[in-house]
């Protein structure tokens, strides 16, 4: 009851501030485990996914920094989130997002680690390419535009509304480590999981990936429309 309470809360609130526009949501899997890999420009970013994912199986990373907010840790707690240390290998937690996987749960990331300053895509950590190669389930890129921290404030002092655009891409997945290689495999990975979303994204949106070559790649394929290619 307190999970339902919460995601309604979550919808009231989106539609009362803000138009929100889903774009591909029909390309997000109707069963089984996937990641949701998104751009993260702002601290409503996180309460988006339980707007539009209607499921009880979804499981939200939370930074360990907003765990002294009580109303935080109690949200946390009753959406049955999990606290993870950004800057540590947590194989505890790995062990956990393996397992929920596994059972055919919703796992929503952030490969930056943290929200853009810019609202620009900075440079990701390999965390995400890692957990999804050793789970073997679809990658789902989400971008976001309209939910920067310095946007929302300056819309809701004027009594405006925000204008969010959630874009869904083609689900893809990535290809086992290779052992003798690991290092320059993740790198791959994590790349083409931050193209896969820069893809989405406006021109100005893009930043450290704006020049990349698998993302003029995917560009060249959306122009064709073959715009679902994977790794």
């Amino acid at each position: 009851m307190a999970r339902f309470f919460v995601r309604l809360v979550c919808i009231l609130f989106f539609r009362l501030i803000a138009r929100v526009k889903v774009i591909g949501f029909d390309r997000l899997p109707a069963q089984g485990g996937y990641i949701a890999a998104s751009n993260h420009i702002g601290r409503l970013d996180p309460a988006l996914a339980y707007y539009f994912l209607d499921r009880k199986d979804v499981t939200l990373l939370v930074a360990e920094k907003y765990h002294k907010y009580a109303i935080v840790r109690w949200v946390v707690r009753v959406l049955d989130g999990v606290w993870v240390d950004r800057y540590g290998a947590d194989f505890k937690v790995l062990r956990l997002m393996l397992r929920r996987l596994a059972a055919g749960g919703v796992l929503v990331v952030a490969p930056e680690g943290t929200r853009s300053r810019t609202g620009a895509l900075i440079q990701a950590r390999s965390g995400s390419s890692y957990l999804a190669a050793r789970a073997g389930v679809p990658l789902v890129p989400v971008a976001t535009t309209g939910t920067e921290d310095k946007v929302v404030v300056g819309r809701l002092r004027r009594l405006r509304r925000l204008d969010i655009t959630v874009t869904v891409g083609h689900p893809f997945t990535l290809p086992p480590l290779d052992a003798k290689d690991r290092d320059q495999a993740l790198q791959r990975s994590t790349d083409e999981i931050m193209c896969q979303i820069a893809a989405l994204l406006p021109p100005s949106y893009r930043g450290v990936y704006a020049d990349h070559p698998r993302l003029i790649e995917l560009l060249k394929e959306q122009e064709s429309g073959t715009d679902h290619a994977s790794l």
